[in-house]
């Protein structure tokens, strides 16, 4: 990629102060549906300030998602840029069937993977076994004891920005599918539907590998903290 030449990194100055005021990532509700389809409108009318807006709004949340798929945060970057690039290509192909936001991250996955592949990652399968004790489920697979979220557990804001942390790094321990899933699920606030739009999965694949991701973590995080 010939970054000199990528509009993404033209407007890049003008997209931190929007990003500024996006860090933390908003319910993707119908309200933000209809913003952005109303600035992909305004984005094929040539104004360029729409394009700052998307890239300030999605820029930060691509780049946890593209990191887990390459090696180093340089290459997530290239990733990024790639799939602003296919945005605006694509922009005439992008008929509204689903949500910008749905439509953004499969043009996401789809560069990230292909890069992991070229940057010769080795992703290991997910284990058929079970992440969590069979003695924790009752015979109707519900757990005999609810776990806590761990946010309700954690009185010091220090403690739970520490956890936080490690679930995010923890998260990059999972198989690929799990981490895919529980990326975009939990952390992004894609819905189940947005989901498996983006990865092209079945409902049912799509919930067992959330589940098998979020009681991996939990597994992970009770051995270094006990009963989070």
């Amino acid at each position: 990629m010939h970054k000199s030449h990528s509009p993404v990194l033209a407007v890049a100055g003008e997209v931190n102060d929007t990003r500024a005021a996006n860090q933390q990532n908003p319910p993707y509700d119908s309200r933000s549906v209809e913003e952005d389809l109303e600035l992909l409108t305004r984005l094929r009318d040539g104004d360029e300030r729409a394009f700052v807006t998307l890239v300030g709004r999605y820029h930060d949340s691509m780049l946890r998602v593209a990191r887990t798929y390459v090696p180093n945060a340089a290459v997530a970057e290239e990733v990024v840029q790639d799939a602003w690039l296919g945005v605006v290509r694509g922009l005439g192909r992008f008929e509204g069937r689903s949500s910008f936001k749905t439509w953004l991250f499969r043009i996401l996955v789809n560069r990230a993977r292909s890069a992991g592949v070229r940057e010769h990652r080795s992703v290991p399968m997910g284990s058929a076994e079970s992440a969590v004790e069979a003695s924790r489920f009752d015979g109707g697979g519900s757990w005999i004891s609810p776990p806590e979220h761990w946010s309700d557990r954690v009185d010091d804001r220090l403690q739970a920005d520490k956890l936080a942390d490690r679930i995010r790094s923890t998260l990059n321990e999972l198989p690929s599918g799990q981490r895919e899933v529980v990326t975009l699920h939990d952390v992004e606030g894609l819905s189940s539907q947005e989901v498996r739009d983006v990865l092209k999965i079945s409902d049912v694949n799509q919930r067992v590998l959330l589940h098998r991701g979020r009681s991996t973590l939990r597994r992970m995080l009770e051995v270094e903290y006990g009963d989070v």
